[in-house]
């Protein structure tokens, strides 16, 4: 038997995904939790063959604890979710995800998905193996640096630009400068374009 924690902070979710796994003859869920901290604590409790992790939970999140898990070795952690952003995935991928699928997969897919991560074996879903494919093909974008980021935050909040000045204790001369530089590394024209851009990445919190 294959043991599985399913960790999500929708009850609702999780009785369905324990029930499509418990319906296979070699698929136990052994544990849920309803953060990523509990998914943590859990999955080093009780040592589980895969952990079927969402990324947006209160608290800890899914890509922290998918980090975590991945570097005490407890376990494969299979992402399972609603969110197919770029940065979505790759920050799962690069924390130590084994596989990352949607919400909508089907359960033959799922339990299948499983198995095979708890074989070692990468697993996506099709729409998320296109996205990986595209964005290695694209060549190396520069991303904004972590000042540029407070700057567009502040843009999010529809400051002027001599406001987020006072605020960040810059001139307004250097804030037009981080938003050139912000609309070229985003690709953009306007600072709107570039506030929606970033949230679209997961550069910023969606408001």
């Amino acid at each position: 038997m294959l043991r599985v924690i399913v960790a999500d902070d929708h009850p609702v979710v999780r009785e369905g995904l324990r029930a499509m796994l418990d319906a296979e003859p070699d698929l136990e869920v052994v544990g849920e939790a309803a953060s990523g901290a509990e998914a943590v604590a859990l999955t080093a409790r009780l040592r589980p063959d895969v952990v079927l992790m969402d990324l947006r939970m209160p608290g800890t999140d899914g890509v922290t604890a998918t980090g975590e898990i991945a570097a005490a070795g407890d376990a494969r952690v299979l992402v399972v979710t609603t969110y197919d952003t770029d940065a979505d995935i790759l920050r799962a991928v690069e924390a130590g995800a084994t596989g990352y699928l949607l919400k909508d997969t089907p359960r033959r897919e799922l339990a299948e998905a499983v198995r095979a991560a708890a074989r070692g074996e990468t697993v996506l879903a099709p729409p998320v193996a296109r996205k990986l494919v595209s964005r290695v093909r694209l060549p190396a974008v520069e991303s904004p640096t972590p000042r540029e980021l407070e700057v567009l935050a502040q843009v999010a909040k529809g400051l002027s630009n001599v406001d987020i000045g006072r605020e960040l204790h810059i001139s307004e001369a250097t804030v037009k400068t981080h938003l050139v530089r912000i609309f070229e590394k985003l690709g953009v024209s306007d600072r709107t374009a570039a506030v929606t851009k970033a949230i679209g990445q997961g550069l910023l919190p969606p408001p």
